[in-house]
């Protein structure tokens, strides 16, 4: 396969990939620049051709990876890198004092995967815990976000059990 038949098939979902990942048209399209060349480097080193677009998405999941270790050289605290990464989040009620609210063994799970972006295995081994033991904090994590996010602002969950509706709550009223 060529990196030509590569690009026609496959630049447009690419593109769109990552600019819902990092929301941020600049910084996607040095993204997708980089992705690019990886891919026309490395194209002899695929081996099967039916999966060209796992090995491109693959290329692209680790530029953006990337780009986000970078940027977080430049943050000196988490406690400054979580207020950043959190504010996105602060139109939903009690967001914040939810997630300090949670036992300090669900915070730092929660920080390390989805605040700083490490993948579940490289969590495990910083925190010298078993993968099923990240996976059931995560799980346990989330079960007390959401009983909180019901009980305290009104939010309903849809059918994936993602929240949805208004806020209408009664501590961030006060």
């Amino acid at each position: 396969m060529e990196t030509q038949k590569i690009w026609s098939n496959f630049n447009e979902d690419l593109y769109f990939f990552i600019l819902k990942k990092v929301k941020n048209k600049d910084v996607t399209n040095d993204i997708f620049q980089n992705t690019f060349l990886k891919i026309h480097t490395n194209l002899s080193k695929l081996k099967n051709e039916e999966k060209v677009r796992a090995w491109i998405f693959q290329i692209a999941r680790n530029e953006i990876v990337n780009y986000f270790n970078k940027e977080s050289i430049y943050v000196e605290n988490l406690s400054v890198n979580k207020e950043i990464s959190l504010k996105k989040y602060q139109h939903i009620c009690c967001f914040d004092k939810f997630i300090n609210d949670l036992p300090e063994i669900y915070i730092q799970v929660i920080e390390l995967i989805y605040i700083k972006g490490q993948k579940q295995k490289e969590v495990a081994t910083e925190l010298e815990i078993s993968l099923e033991n990240v996976k059931a904090r995560i799980k346990r994590a989330k079960d007390i976000l959401k009983k909180k996010f019901n009980k305290c602002c009104k939010y309903e969950f849809d059918k994936n059990g993602k929240l949805i509706g208004e806020s209408n709550c009664s501590i961030c009223k006060e």
